[in-house]
């Protein structure tokens, strides 16, 4: 159709450890543009193909397998080069959404105790 842009030309938005919770809303709604959020939400798991594999099988199978790897780089190349390096050696887009969420609430829920500190000292 005319008019309709190319998705991948959106700006992939990119976290630098702070604003945790907008960043997720927005990389939440860029893979649900790309078809790629049930991947990072359900743990998507590609399943082995069996022996004598119809064309079917391995076009489902080969499918999978590349909607995960868009899925995971899409979340490596969103995060910062210091983030990139905590996240390397996760193997699925879902843990790496896992551990960017409990990592990052975790530092929020931290500062928040922080400040609650600071207040009460003064």
């Amino acid at each position: 159709m005319e008019g309709e842009g190319n998705f991948s030309q959106v700006a992939l938005p990119l976290f630098d450890g702070e604003g945790n919770d907008l960043w997720s809303v927005r990389m939440q709604f860029y893979l649900e543009g790309l078809y790629l959020w049930d991947v990072v939400e359900e743990n998507y798991v590609v399943q082995l193909l069996p022996e004598n594999p119809a064309m079917a099988q391995i076009k489902n199978h080969k499918e999978g397998k590349t909607r995960k790897a868009k899925a995971k780089s899409c979340l490596f190349a969103g995060v910062s080069k210091m983030i990139q390096t905590r996240i390397m050696t996760l193997k699925s887009p879902k843990e790496i959404w896992e551990f960017l969420k409990e990592e990052y609430a975790r530092d929020k829920k931290i500062r928040g105790m922080q400040v609650l500190n600071l207040r009460e000292r003064i």
